[in-house]
């Protein structure tokens, strides 16, 4: 199961494996990859991949598909904490979440709905959306996009996140 993977996932010296939520980051930050890949491999480690943190409580992969020799899909793989989710932001392509166990809020335009894993959701291109771990204990979500080389423009903060915990989160602009 992906959530018994999380120590695997995370790789980050400030927040060790099976850390608390308290113990978490309180600062963004962006990492390339550790070691360098072969677009032409059949497969991909996640030391191979761009790495991130999000304030409050979101550690992604990413895997941009025409650098990785994919014609037409992209990857964000996240280890997302209890209240920990991506800000508000849109992208252009329609993108697929699946999660196989955990619960999460999701905002998708006008729309604001929790749902249990395992499920796939549908977020349509050009569709504001956003979500947060609503659980109790760290998820890991894949995110599938239907482009090599997807978009992402950050439009504020996560709405369903206390204004308190926003702060280190960008507001507005594109997303690397």
């Amino acid at each position: 199961m992906l959530c018994q993977c999380t120590a695997p996932l995370r790789r980050t010296k400030a927040a060790p494996p099976g850390a608390a939520s308290k113990n978490l980051p309180d600062k963004d930050f962006t990492h390339p990859p550790e070691k360098p890949h072969d677009s032409t491999a059949n497969f991909f480690t996640f030391d191979q991949l761009d790495h991130y943190y999000r304030v409050p409580g979101e550690f992604t992969y990413r895997l941009t598909g025409d650098q990785y020799g994919f014609e037409a899909l992209s990857f964000i793989i996240t280890e997302t904490h209890p209240g920990g989710g991506p800000g508000l932001h849109v992208h252009d392509v329609e993108e697929a979440h699946v999660l196989l166990e955990g619960s999460a809020e999701y905002r998708i335009g006008d729309r604001t709905f929790t749902v249990e894993g395992p499920y796939v959701a549908k977020v349509p291109a050009g569709v504001p959306h956003t979500f947060i771990n609503a659980g109790h204990k760290p998820f890991n979500l894949v995110a599938v996009f239907a482009s090599k080389h997807p978009t992402t423009k950050r439009i504020g903060p996560n709405p369903l996140i206390s204004s308190r915990q926003n702060l280190e989160e960008p507001r507005f602009g594109s997303i690397p």
